[in-house]
Formats: C-alpha cells, structure tokens, sequence
C-alpha cells in the first residue's frame, strides 16, 4: 500500500469514526448540560466549595467565577512549580524558576500548555499529577461551560440567569472528562505507552554505552491532554515520543480524541436550542474549513509545497518520524492547529514554507474548525452573530439569529472577541522583532526566523502551545511577553462570549418571519465560511506575507 493511500484510509477513517459518534456523544453532552439531577459525588463537592447547586447566576457573576477560579488554580500551580524541590516525587528536581513558573502556570490553566522547558528534565511526578494533568481537565471543562452559557444565551429569554459555572464545571469534569479519559489512558497503556512512578529505567544503547529512558504517569496525561485540547507533552518531543505514542493506530486515536468533543459539540447546542438544523450548520461550516486544511497541508508537505529540496525528494520528511510518515504527521499537525492543542508528533518548523504558513492560518482563524474544547464552539457562534449582523446590512433587516435581534451592543461584545487575539498577535510580535534581546533567541534569520516569532504569539494569544521549534522561548522576555498573551487571550474572550450571552438571555424572542435569514442552510453556510476567511485574510496577510509567504516565494 502507498504512503498516499495509507494516508487517505486514515484520514477518511477518522471522518467516517466521528460523524458516527456525533449523535450519541452529542445526545449525551446535551443531557450532561441539561440535567437537573445531581449525583451524591457532586452534591457531596457542592458542600465542600460552599456552592448552592440550584442558584443560578447572571453573567457577571458566571464570569467572575470564571475568573476567581482560574486566578487560584494559576496561584496553585505556581507555588506548586517553585517548591517542588521540596515535594514527594521530585526525582531530585528543583523549584522552577520565578519567570518559568509563571509562563508555565499561565499556561496550563489558560488551556494553552506551551511549554518552554523540557519536561523529562523539569518537572517531577507530583508537579505532573497533581498540578499539570489537574489543570488539563479544569480548563478544559472552563471552556466546554462557557460554550454552555452562551448556548443557553441563545435559548434561554427574558432573564438574566445562564446557569451555575460551579455545577457546569463539576459536571463536565465527572460526567465527560474523567470517564473517556480514563479509558483512553488504558488503551493507551495496552498501546504501549507507559504509566508508572519510576524515575527511570537505565538500558544499554546498541553503540555499548547507557541511556537513563523516563518513566512516569505519562498515558493518563496523554489521554486528557488530547481529550482536553489541551497539548503540551510529558516528555520534550510531544506525541513523537515511542512512550507516548506508541504506534500508528495509537496516533489515530490521539487524533480522534482531539477532535471527539468539539465535533459532538454543535449537536449539543441544536439540541439546546431547539433545532439540530442549527447545529449541523455550525458544524458543517467547521467542517468545510477543517476538511480544506487538512487536504491543503498533506499536499503542502506531501508534494513538497515548491521548495526545492522536499519536491525532489518527493515530500517534506524532516522533523517527521518515520512511524507515521509525512501524510498522518501533517493530519495530527492540522488536527492540534485547528483544535487550541499544542500537541505535535512532528516539528512544524521543519513544514514546507507555505505547510508552516497553513498551521499558523489554522490559528489565526481563531481555531474554530471545530476549535478547542468549548472555545471553538462559541467562537464560531461569535463568527455567526457576525455574519448575520453583516447579511443584515446587506439587505436592510435588522439581524437575527436563533430569535435574538443582533444590535449594537450585541455587535460590540462580538467585535471586542474579534479583535482581542489579532491584537495580542501583532502587537506582541511587533515588540519581540523591535527588541534586540527577544531577536537573539531565532535560530534562524530572515523571513523563517520572522516565522518563528509570529508562530509563538500566534499560538500563545490563540492557547493553542505548539511552536517552531527554532524559538529559544524560555527567557526572561518571552516567558513573560507570552505569559500575558496567553493569559489575556483566555480571560478576555471569555468575558466578551459572557456578557453576549447575559445581553442575549435578556432578550425577548423575535418570531421568525417571511424576511428572517435562514441560519441552517447552505447559503448561511457559505456566509459564515466567507466572513471567517475575510477577517482573517484582512488581519493577518500582511504578516504572513512577511514570514511564510515571503520564505515560499524566495
């Protein structure tokens, strides 16, 4: 069988696996987000945290939970870094440096998990455990009940209420999180990857000398890591690493598992409110977009994408591993792109010019196809108040959708989102290229080295975590330039998707009439794919044209 064909059964299977599962992981999470029956675990969590599960809260109030929580986890993490010299399970590791702990803790609870440390060398067992593998279901679950609320936004009139942040997140953290997590870590452990306390096993290399090989939790982490979108690796080399992921059919899962909650999602949400017409016009739209840059990026890398040295030698094989080739190394690299995961089995620095320049676009659209967990859904909901607000004027109407009249407060708090991460992107690398510090940590020079830094503030505002691997992030500059990023690019949105929600909740519900835009066929769908691909064409071209355009073109 041909590298090709292998290619197009996995991706083809993938597809095929997921709009298989869409309904019932749909049904399910729409009943988990719906439900008014409290279990004895949750009741007995409700009394330990003070909260009462039946008081439901205006949006202020959702978001200043929001906040209140994600500012403890972040100190939590922090001092959990700095004192792990002096914790169980260290492996003789010390504290984490102030600057490092602080990009780090940002980091994992922002959902981003950029890491600029090498984790087999940095962090012990319990710093692993009981600090990063926690936050990986906490801000992933911090996501998933934003989506919630604005979702309830949409359904919900004439009040101000859009649910109970504390119950959202326990529910999603033991209702979905933890049971798939836990099965697909011991199909991970049955895969080959490996889940112990050890500190390391020493073995004999094939040239007689010895290497120390690292143990450790790691198939639990791998298994939230990539169910959470959350990325990052328990090891330095990610999901390349034989420990982590062991086999093909283990990176078929690891993607499958990065895709299973924002696809069932926007079935979730039809049902929500009302129309699961609705939902698939969300979906299809992220579909549409996902299917092109998946195909886009395997003939980028494939074909070598124009640059010499990949054509002749029939495709861009650097940085790849050889278990998985170039076609499944470009998928999972469109897959964690598309999603905010920061996972990669393979470098994407070392991507063609223009195969580099589609996992930054992929980001740059606000990784909504289909996006993180919770993050992509209502960022592509923002996009379609957007786009109605936009056909509106086209016409003279005044916008709806799902019943709600889009008016200029609505349009401000959607604007405010929009704006909030290219901000962060542009300005943030406009300051690193105009600092001569924060330009001796390129490898490279010219337009890739360009690549590199609009690469690393591209994924930190958007908390996707990958990088180009060229980037000596962690100094003092970038482990605080991108801590800010990362941090404002989750709080911000977050805020804005809220007090959308609160705007809309208020409202009363406006009938559909003979003039109302119809938001589930092929013509809003064509719409929404328009404005996300216009917004972003308008904001990031003249800076992709300086990075990988530029290197392409040369």
């Amino acid at each position: 069988m041909s590298s090709t064909t292998a290619g197009v059964i996995f991706v083809v299977s993938l597809v095929v696996v997921l709009a298989a599962v869409n309904r019932p992981a749909g049904d399910y999470l729409y009943r988990v987000f719906t439900s008014t029956r409290h279990s004895r675990l949750e009741r007995g969590l409700y009394r330990v945290i003070g909260v009462d599960p039946e008081a439901e809260q205006p949006w202020g109030v959702y978001a200043r939970s929001v906040l209140a929580f994600s500012l403890v986890s972040l100190l939590f993490l922090y001092l959990l870094m700095r004192l792990q010299g002096r914790l169980l399970l260290s492996l003789g590791f010390d504290g984490v440096a102030p600057d490092l702990s602080w990009n780090t803790a940002v980091s994992f609870v922002a959902n981003t998990n950029w890491q600029a440390y090498s984790g087999e060398s940095t962090m012990g067992h319990l710093v692993q455990m009981t600090g990063l593998a926690v936050q990986n279901f906490t801000s992933a679950a911090v996501g998933i009940a934003v989506a919630v609320a604005l979702t309830r936004g949409f359904a919900r009139s004439r009040t101000e209420h859009l649910g109970n942040f504390w119950v959202d997140l326990v529910r999603i953290c033991l209702r979905v999180l933890l049971p798939v997590a836990a099965a697909a870590a011991i199909v991970f452990i049955a895969g080959g990857a490996v889940q112990s306390l050890s500190a390391g096993t020493e073995l004999q290399t094939l040239a007689g000398g010895a290497q120390t090989v690292p143990g450790g939790p790691a198939a639990s982490q791998e298994a939230i890591k990539l169910l959470g979108t959350n990325g990052g690796g328990f090891w330095n080399v990610n999901s390349a690493h034989p420990l982590s992921n062991p086999t093909t059919w283990t990176n078929w899962l690891q993607i499958f598992l990065i895709l299973l909650i924002p696809v069932s999602l926007p079935r979730a949400f039809g049902r929500m409110v009302g129309s699961t017409r609705q939902g698939y016009a969300i979906l299809a739209a992220m579909s549409i977009i996902a299917l092109a840059s998946i195909v886009l990026l395997n003939l980028s890398n494939g074909l070598g994408g124009g640059n010499t040295v990949p054509a002749a030698a029939g495709a861009a094989t650097e940085g790849t591993d050889t278990r998985f080739g170039v076609l499944n190394s470009a998928t999972f690299g469109a897959a964690t792109t598309l999603t905010s995961t920061g996972a990669v089995n393979s470098f994407h620095s070392s991507y063609t010019s223009f195969g580099g320049g589609l996992t930054m676009l992929n980001m740059m659209l606000g990784e909504i196809a289909p996006g993180g967990t919770g993050s992509g859904l209502y960022g592509m909901l923002v996009i379609a108040v957007i786009t109605v607000f936009v056909a509106g004027l086209m016409v003279g109407r005044t916008p709806e959708y799902l019943g709600k009249k889009i008016g200029s407060r609505e349009i401000k708090f959607a604007s405010l989102y929009l704006l909030t991460t290219p901000a962060l992107v542009l300005v943030g690398t406009a300051v690193a290229m105009a600092d001569s510090t924060a330009r001796e940590s390129m490898l490279s020079a010219g337009s890739h080295g360009f690549s590199e830094v609009l690469y690393a503030f591209t994924s930190a505002s958007n908390n996707n975590g990958s990088a180009f691997a060229g980037l000596s992030a962690n100094t003092g500059f970038y482990n605080t330039a991108l801590g800010i990023c990362m941090l404002l690019g989750r709080l911000l949105p977050i805020i804005f998707v809220l007090a959308l929600a609160g705007s809309l909740a208020q409202q009363r519900p406006t009938p559909e009439s003979a003039g109302t835009l119809k938001t589930y066929q092929p013509l809003f769908v064509g719409m929404l794919v328009g404005v996300v691909l216009v917004v972003v064409a308008l904001t990031f071209l003249p800076a992709l044209a300086l990075g990988p355009i530029a290197e392409g073109l040369s």
